[in-house]
Formats: C-alpha cells, sequence, structure tokens
C-alpha cells in the first residue's frame, strides 16, 4: 500500500520537478538542458544488447568517487562501455570528462514507475553501479522486474539517514534488499546498512584516497605559496551561512593577519553571493575568475582584500596553495565535506563540530594527526594559528601519509563488481570480506 501511494505522489509532483528546474536553470544553465530525460526520453537509440556497465553518481562528489573507479574498472576491461547519470549540474558536468567514445551521459529518471522502466528497457545495462547514498524504492523495484544486478559502491549512511529510513522502513527496507551487493566505507556504514536489510559483502574504506590529485594542479599552487610572504588560510567547500561567520570573526581580527584568506564555496550558483558578502564585510574580493588562465593577474592580495576561488575543477590548486583548510559544511550542522583531497594535497584541515556524513574519515583523520577539530570559528581560527608555526611540515607530512595509507579501495572494489557482472569467472587476488 505505502509503495502505491509513494509512486502515485512521485508522478503528481512532476510539475513541481519542471518548476524547480527552470528556478534552478536561472543560476546553473545546466539543468535546463536535456529535461525529457529525467522522465525518461531520450534522444540516443535504444540498446539492443545489453552491455553497458551503469554508474550513477548524484552530485560533484560523488562523481570524482566514480572517476575513481572507472579509471580502476577500464584498466581490468579496456573494452568498457559506459553509462552515466547524474542529479545534479555540477554532477554532470564533471562527469563529461570520464566519458569515451561510445558512452552515453543521461540524467537520473524521476524516481516513478514509468519512467525508471522506460530508462531501464531503453538502456539495457548489464550491472548497475549506485555511488555511495543513492537507493530509490522504484528504481530498485523496476530493475529487479528488469533482471539488471544493482551494486551500491563506497556506501556510506549516517546515522541520521538510518533514523529516517527506519521512519519509511516499508519502503527502504525492500529497496536496499533489492541490492545485489554492497561494498561499505566502514563498519559503522555496514551496520547501518544492514539495519536496513542491505547485503553487505565488504568492508573496503573510501574510494576517494585512490584518487590521484592533478599533479599540475599541485605542483602550481605550491609554486604561487611558496611566494608568496604569508600563508594561506583557506575555507574550503564552504556552505551557506559559514563564510559570513568566518567574514565576522575575521572582522574582530587585530590587524595585520598573520596568513592570507582564500574562500572557495561548494556550489557555484553561489560565487555571487559570496563575493558580496566579502565586500559587504568591508573587504575588496580578488576572484579567481579574474586572474586568467596562467594566472598572471594573481598576486599576494594585502590587508583588506580576500581571495574568491569561484572556479570548478580547481580543487587541487587550492588546497596546494593553502597551508591550512577549514572544512566547510562541518561549522554548521549540514555534516561537512570530505577532508580526502585535502589531505592528499598536504593541507591540514580544521574542522567544524558537524561531521557527520564523513564521520569516519574525519575521526580517522583526528587519530591520525591529519585534521584538528574545533568547536567555533574563534576556535578555528586559533587551530590555524597553531597549525601555521613551526611544525607545519610535519603537519604537512602527516596528512599526505595518511591519505596514502588508506587506499586500496578501488582495486578491490572492481573486483567485487567483475565477480557479480561474471559470476563464474575468478577474482584476482579474490575480493576482501569484513
Amino acid at each position: 500500500m505505502i509503495g502505491r501511494l509513494y509512486s502515485w505522489l512521485t508522478v503528481a509532483v512532476q510539475p513541481l520537478l519542471v518548476l524547480k528546474l527552470r528556478r534552478r536553470g536561472k543560476v546553473e544553465p545546466g539543468y535546463l538542458e536535456n529535461v525529457p530525460e529525467r522522465f525518461g526520453h531520450y534522444r540516443q537509440p535504444p540498446e539492443t544488447v545489453g552491455q553497458r556497465i551503469w554508474i550513477h553518481a548524484v552530485s560533484l562528489g560523488e562523481t570524482r568517487a566514480a572517476a575513481v573507479l572507472i579509471k580502476a574498472l577500464r584498466q581490468q576491461r579496456p573494452d568498457l562501455r559506459l553509462l552515466l547519470t547524474h542529479g545534479t549540474a555540477t554532477g554532470r558536468a564533471e562527469g563529461l570528462a570520464l566519458l569515451r567514445e561510445g558512452d552515453v551521459q543521461v540524467w537520473q529518471p524521476w524516481d516513478t514507475p514509468q519512467a525508471t522502466r522506460r530508462f531501464l528497457a531503453h538502456f539495457r545495462p548489464a550491472l548497475g553501479v549506485l555511488m555511495e547514498t543513492e537507493v530509490w524504492p522504484n528504481l530498485m523495484a523496476q530493475a529487479g522486474a528488469a533482471g539488471v544486478p544493482m551494486a551500491l559502491v563506497n556506501a556510506r549512511l549516517s546515522e541520521r539517514s538510518l533514523r529516517s529510513a527506519l521512519r519509511w522502513a516499508a519502503l527502504a527496507r525492500p529497496a536496499y534488499g533489492q541490492l545485489s551487493l554492497v561494498l561499505a566505507q566502514s563498519q559503522a556504514d555496514a551496520q547501518r546498512l544492514r539495519t536496513l536489510g542491505a547485503p553487505v559483502q565488504a568492508v573496503l574504506g573510501n574510494l576517494k584516497f585512490d584518487a590521484d590529485p592533478d599533479r599540475a594542479q599541485c605542483e602550481l599552487g605550491l609554486g604561487r605559496r611558496a611566494a608568496l610572504s604569508r600563508p594561506v588560510l583557506m575555507l574550503a567547500s564552504s556552505r551557506e551561512g559559514e563564510e559570513r561567520a568566518l567574514l565576522q570573526a575575521l572582522s574582530r581580527l587585530p590587524r595585520p593577519w598573520a596568513f592570507e584568506v582564500l574562500i572557495v564555496p561548494r556550489h557555484p550558483q553561489r560565487f555571487e553571493e559570496v563575493a558580496a558578502a566579502i565586500e559587504a564585510h568591508g573587504f575588496d574580493c580578488s576572484r579567481r575568475s579574474q586572474w586568467g588562465a596562467d594566472l598572471s593577474a594573481f598576486a599576494p592580495v594585502g590587508e583588506g582584500r580576500i581571495w574568491l576561488g569561484d572556479s570548478m575543477g580547481e580543487m587541487a590548486f587550492y588546497y596546494s596553495l593553502a597551508s591550512v583548510a577549514l572544512l566547510g559544511g562541518s561549522f554548521a550542522p549540514l555534516g561537512g565535506q570530505n577532508l580526502i583531497e585535502a589531505a592528499a594535497c598536504g593541507c591540514p584541515v580544521v574542522m567544524g563540530p558537524h561531521t557527520f556524513n564523513f564521520a569516519e574519515v574525519a575521526e580517522q583523520a583526528l587519530a591520525e594527526g591529519a585534521a584538528w577539530r574545533a568547536e567555533d570559528w574563534h576556535q578555528a581560527l586559533q587551530r590555524a594559528s597553531d597549525l601555521l608555526g613551526p611544525d607545519h611540515g610535519e603537519k604537512v607530512t602527516r596528512a599526505r601519509e595518511f591519505a596514502l595509507r588508506h587506499q586500496g579501495a578501488a582495486r578491490s572494489s572492481v573486483g567485487h563488481l567483475l565477480a557479480l557482472l561474471h559470476p563464474a569467472a575468478s577474482l584476482r587476488g579474490g575480493p576482501e570480506s569484513c
């Protein structure tokens, strides 16, 4: 009964979804592209033989994790034909770089029985791979009806998400139970997923540890940092409200500051808003988009000016430029962003009190000296100042070692996926169990 009601509601609210896409599209035009795909209508010819591996990466973070998995998959299967889906414009834009000739990229279908059925019938994937969290009731039911095995990879589930899912257990349990394979990030994630009936087969860690930061960007950032007379304090992947709170805290600090300040918002639609906030607090704003492709206009900004990282795909440059990063999303009750890329670039991290989205990685980083905790902005600035002391080089080394120590999830994940795709085939080295 609850399933039929859910399906009826997903169909009924489709006009509201279209309105939402139009509103988002005014700021991010990518949302206005190929809208019929959201409802299971495609320009590509239908597949006649189910050979594609379908990978769903809803947003930017999941797409970056998918990039690591896809690279490892192509090493084992050079003939891989990929079907890549997303739910956000930033995810889709990031995913373009992952495509090769013969691959297809479309929007995730809206979770109605009709759209998900059309999607699966049109592309006929041989295997579906959901990144991290994206388990939808109708999508899973239709995959089961179509005989498509489904895997949840790099899987995570916070305590908050588990409580929410249990309130809708009549929907959640059948959906998670339909999965053929679940590869969890941590033992805690595995336990929560099993509570929902998910068949967790292994705990492999986080795929993002296997990502290689862009070397050219890292070298550029380190070179620019070496030319500065002061270290750089970065607010990384900031969310709404955090920039203003930091700007207020900075306004109360005595001048001159001991560091330059760089703010990199998480979402591109907020770049103009953050630039306006910087100027409203009495600071000049030096924007990455004004420096040029070769950074010819980049220069130390001096007192009263703040850098704004208003570009996409340059986090390795920003983390390498920074001497310490404040972790966005963790100073508001939003669950935090992932700190792995910062560690891989040798950038120590100060986290706020809210890291429930990446609790395991946050605790590991704290225990291994790659991150530090602060309860408020005043304490965060004090922690950051301490990290910029004489032993800063040791903190950089600890961050890089932390990132290297936890690699290996990608190769193990590929072994499990290929075993699911070809059950009779032997695995190289065998999958690692819990």
